[in-house]
């Protein structure tokens, strides 16, 4: 493993020497003392390769990667997982907004808190099928055009009937399946969305990424699983057609 300390690195030398150290064969990047800077991991490509940051990274964090795991110790904030292809990203803490922007492929899994149009835009491409889990609440537009993919929000830090999204869920959505957990208040929901309890190949599906999780953040699975999940899906693939076309 190469330890880089980040402490007071500009992020554009901090960015080039992570690429100089991949480039140079090294597959295991250990980052202390990050401290704000940006585009962390933006663009690196490879599926063997695994960077863990102490610290709290800038904006855009693993933007555009394809391949990479990306754990992080804390906190994240704004676009992570930005447009990114492959790879997985752990956030041990909360992150903040559009988190998974028009996300193409792999995993991007929160362990808290995320802000407002997370998943937004977020698609499938080719036969990848991307995936965000939020273990806490969620802000408003969540899904927000959501094209493919999957997104679970489990807001396991909710108290007892408190609501774990904000308003405006699924606005837009016309691709892709979201799975809450808990109980969901159509007036907060876009007018695009359908609801549908879970079918057999649902909860295989629930089942297998909840585990992965679970195992992830040392959350027990069955405590996760003890309620009950409800199905979002676009109810049409062009809910804006008419607007365009007579």
């Amino acid at each position: 493993m190469k330890t880089i300390d980040a402490k007071g690195v500009y992020y554009r030398d901090l960015n080039r020497l992570i690429r100089e150290t991949i480039n140079n064969g090294e597959r295991e990047i250990y980052l202390k003392n990050v401290k704000g800077q940006y585009y962390i991991c933006d663009g690196i490509k490879g599926k063997n390769i695994k960077v863990t940051i102490d610290g709290i990274p800038g904006n855009d964090l693993a933007a555009f990667m394809d391949g990479p795991t990306v754990i992080l110790k804390s906190n994240g904030q704004d676009n992570i997982g930005n447009t990114m292809t492959g790879g997985k990203i752990i956030v041990n803490g909360i992150a903040g907004d559009v988190c998974g922007y028009a996300m193409r492929g792999g995993k991007l899994f929160v362990k808290g808190d995320v802000g407002y149009r997370v998943g937004i835009h977020m698609k499938g491409y080719k036969n990848l099928n991307p995936v965000i889990i939020i273990g806490g609440k969620a802000g408003d537009f969540l899904g927000e055009y959501m094209a493919g993919g999957i997104l679970i929000l489990l807001g396991l830090n909710a108290k007892d009937n408190e609501p774990i999204y904000g308003d405006y869920l699924g606005t837009g959505m016309h691709g892709g399946v979201m799975y809450i957990r808990g109980n969901i208040d159509l007036s907060r929901c876009g007018k695009e969305v359908g609801i549908k309890k879970l079918d057999k190949n649902d909860k295989k599906i629930l089942s297998s990424l909840i585990k992965e999780f679970s195992e992830d953040f040392s959350i027990n699975y069955d405590k996760i699983m003890s309620k009950e999940f409800v199905k979002l899906y676009p109810k049409t693939n062009r809910p804006y057609g008419a607007l365009y076309a007579k």
